[in-house]
C-alpha cells in the first residue's frame, strides 16, 4: 500500500471514529478510560502532539473542539455527567490516571 493511500485511509478511519464518538455522547469519557484506557481528551492531546510533529501549532482547546465537535466547555455542560463513585474507583484502581474531572 502506498504511503499516501495509507494516510488517506487512516484519516478516513479517524474521522469515522470522531463521528462515532459524536453519535455516542451517552458514553462518558470515564467509561472510555475504564474500558479502553483513552478518551476524547486523550485524542485531543494526541492531535496536538501530531500537529506539533508536523510543524503546525494547535492548542488543546482547538484540538478539543475538533474532537468534540464544539467548544469543550459547551460539551461538558450539555453532555458530561458526574462520574459515579464506582466509575471513579475503577479508574483509580486501573492506574490509568489520577481521577481528574476531565476524564
Amino acid at each position: 500500500m502506498k504511503d499516501k493511500t495509507r494516510t488517506e485511509i487512516e484519516a478516513e478511519v479517524f474521522r469515522r471514529l470522531l463521528q462515532h464518538l459524536d453519535e455516542r455522547k451517552d458514553v462518558q469519557n470515564i467509561d472510555l478510560m475504564n474500558l479502553a484506557g483513552f478518551c476524547r481528551n486523550c485524542l485531543a492531546k494526541w492531535y496536538v502532539t501530531a500537529a506539533a510533529n508536523q510543524g503546525s501549532e494547535l492548542d488543546l482547546n482547538q484540538a478539543r473542539e475538533i474532537v468534540y465537535g464544539m467548544p469543550y466547555p459547551e460539551w461538558k455542560r450539555l453532555y458530561q455527567k458526574e462520574a459515579s463513585p464506582e466509575q471513579v474507583a475503577a479508574f483509580n484502581a486501573s492506574g490509568k490516571g489520577t481521577g481528574s474531572s476531565d476524564a
